[in-house]
């Protein structure tokens, strides 16, 4: 049995279609905003918001190598090495390489990089709480669930 939204028109059409308002144009219009927030939030924590991204995947676990940084991020090798390096001049984080796979280096976070990460989840309560002014709970899942539902079309589109 299908769900009742598998099968939908084409929502958008040549006659339709305007850059300016697109859902294209408006996700990465917000992507942008957060990101720009974040950026000024943890400034004063020396680093910038795509630092932040990148230390949060690899204190959860999603992304314990370059390889799985690049993939989440859309960076190339060479941006991803540099800022790593960045972070690791920093020392926040630090390259181990693999005892079963020696060509594998993992990615994980200095006793340094662990206190600056306790401190990151206020920093992202404070910009998303400030992007969802006036939503409320149900509208929050709803719009989480319909981006969801966009990534999971993304992925199997590929």
């Amino acid at each position: 049995m299908k769900p009742q939204h598998a099968e939908a028109e084409s929502l958008y059409t040549a006659e339709n279609y305007n850059p300016e308002d697109s859902l294209g144009r408006l996700i990465a219009d917000v992507s942008g905003r957060l990101l720009a927030a974040f950026d000024d939030e943890v400034t004063e924590l020396g680093i910038t918001g795509a630092q932040w991204v990148t230390l949060m995947r690899i204190a959860s676990g999603c992304g314990s190598t370059a390889a799985e940084l690049c993939r989440f991020s859309r960076y190339d090798t060479g941006s991803m090495t540099r800022m790593l390096d960045r972070l690791e001049e920093k020392d926040l984080i630090r390259r181990v390489r693999s005892n079963s796979d020696r060509r594998i280096i993992h990615l994980e976070l200095t006793d340094a990089g662990r206190e600056l990460h306790a401190l990151l989840p206020p920093v992202a309560i404070k910009v998303l709480n400030a992007h969802l002014k006036g939503f409320t709970r149900a509208e929050l899942d709803q719009f989480k669930g319909f981006l969801s539902r966009m990534q999971a079309n993304s992925r199997s589109a590929s």
